[in-house]
């Protein structure tokens, strides 16, 4: 029992002593992993580094003077050395990396763009290839004869016979005149049976054969199909009267929506490939007929007619066809890959290759785009290399490093800075700058905070002490911002 006991007392003492280096340790470097940011800090000033300003990774374009806590994330502002600032728009990647990365560039080019635009398009009847059936002069329906509406007739197919009784009548007194040998009266009756609306065919036939022809048979004048037919046996008609309306087959309308935003593309006698499901693999070569001057206000699509041939007769409207409207800029236009452009939504960057494996990143302004390519109409020149792939590591490692690409909207100089006003209190005043305890200036997206900024002028602190509450006038240059008006608040001593 004594040497089992000895055995279990020495166990426990040497897990305890284990347990207690352990928890030392961990503390130990919980304690170097809390101060690595000092240590940095304090090795880069041993070092003889220059710091600059400090600034918040996640809005590197406002600058502070001193180390502390960032006022927009819960973490340690990050310091910009002299020698990270040579140039302020660029980063340094080494060479032997950028396979490792995945990085491919890509060349800006120059040259015509040619590019096309994908559509949907309905087949529909060719409008102007109608014909329209009228009873010629008033008389009654004999016959009717077997057609309907959306039947496909052959030119000359008859459609109805009409007996027309004024006919009867002038046909005899033409044929009486034309046996008394008067020249005169007979080119009269004539005339009047032309006036009466006897075609001049069926006039040759009476004078022919002899005999009356009080019937007359209408019959399609083209090859189409019925759109209507408004007859029935028995009917009494007026002259005048629409009795059928024959659509022509011969070519067909491919009605196409094309969206507001490419509206401006398109062109009269723009070639045009229709691919039908009803007829897979075969393309239907066409041109641009039409732009209609309308726009569908419901999908803020455009009409564009386009007139294909149907000599045969297989396209039928109510098709529905895939359009490809083939588009090509007539002069040298400067394009790149898609995939090299960045947009973040206000505006589109590149990053630009440089040599000795810098990277810059560059804003750009864009035009058309199509089949992988982007026309770029300013920010960059031919010959220039972009970043294709890999180009948001680089994006994420300069928004690290506080890097941003120059932009338009940002002022160049003084003339004309951005201003903003926000109440405030003193906090302290020295020659050249004034502490204050702020609400936001929005316009220059500063939240809430207490910092120094510097003074425009020294002569706007007389009469202005710590603790006062004015309203403060700042203006953003690209040092930061600078303090140019301080207004006593009313009913303060």
């Amino acid at each position: 029992m004594s040497a089992q006991f000895w055995k279990g007392a020495l166990l426990s003492g040497l897990s305890i002593a284990l347990g207690l280096a352990g928890g030392y340790w961990y503390a130990s470097s919980g304690m170097d992993d809390a101060s690595n940011a000092t240590a940095e800090h304090a090795t880069a000033a041993q070092d003889g580094r220059k710091v600059l300003y400090w600034y918040d990774p996640m809005s590197p374009q406002q600058k502070f003077d001193k180390p502390g806590k960032s006022p927009f994330m819960d973490m340690e502002l990050m310091p910009k050395y002299a020698d990270e600032a040579a140039d302020s728009t660029a980063i340094s990647i080494d060479p032997r990396l950028t396979q490792n990365l995945g990085l491919r560039l890509a060349t800006v080019t120059r040259g015509p763009l040619a590019n096309s635009l994908d559509v949907v398009g309905v087949l529909a009847l060719n409008e102007r290839e109608v014909a329209v059936v009228q009873a010629r002069a008033g008389g009654f329906v004999e016959r009717v004869y077997a057609r309907a509406p959306g039947d496909v007739l052959k030119a000359g197919a008859p459609l109805v016979d009409l007996l027309i009784p004024d006919w009867a009548a002038a046909q005899e007194e033409f044929r009486a005149l034309k046996h008394s040998g008067d020249a005169a009266l007979l080119a009269a009756a004539r005339q009047r049976l032309q006036l009466l609306g006897m075609p001049a065919a069926l006039i040759s036939q009476v004078e022919r054969s002899g005999k009356s022809r009080p019937i007359l048979t209408l019959s399609s004048p083209i090859s189409g199909v019925i759109q209507e037919l408004d007859v029935r046996t028995g009917m009494t008609v007026a002259a005048g009267t629409n009795l059928a309306r024959i659509n022509g087959l011969s070519s067909v309308w491919l009605s196409l929506a094309v969206p507001e935003s490419d509206a401006g593309s398109i062109a009269q006698g723009q070639s045009v490939e229709a691919r039908l499901p009803a007829f897979p693999g075969e393309v239907l070569a066409g041109t641009v007929d039409a732009i209609l001057p309308e726009t569908n206000p419901d999908s803020r699509t455009l009409r564009v007619r386009v007139e294909l041939p149907n000599p045969d007769g297989r396209l039928r409207p109510g098709l529905t066809a895939q359009v490809r409207l083939n588009r090509s800029t007539a002069q040298s236009v400067l394009w790149v890959s898609s995939e090299a452009v960045m947009r973040t939504g206000r505006r589109a960057l590149v990053m630009l290759a440089e040599d000795g494996g810098r990277y810059r990143p560059v804003e750009v302004r864009l035009g058309p785009e199509s089949a992988g390519r982007i026309v770029v109409t300013q920010g960059l020149t031919e010959g220039q290399q972009v970043v294709a792939s890999g180009q948001f590591l680089l994006d994420s490692e300069a928004s690290l490093k506080g890097l941003t690409a120059p932009t338009e909207s940002k002022p160049t100089s003084t003339a004309d800075p951005v201003r903003d006003e926000a109440e405030a209190q003193v906090m302290a005043i020295d020659a050249a700058s004034i502490t204050l305890a702020h609400g936001p200036f929005e316009t220059v997206g500063m939240p809430g905070m207490t910092m120094a900024y510097p003074l425009a002028d020294p002569t706007l602190m007389v009469g202005i002490k710590a603790g006062d509450k004015v309203r403060v006038t700042v203006h953003q240059t690209d040092s930061g911002l600078v303090v140019e008006r301080v207004e006593k608040l009313g009913g303060q001593p």
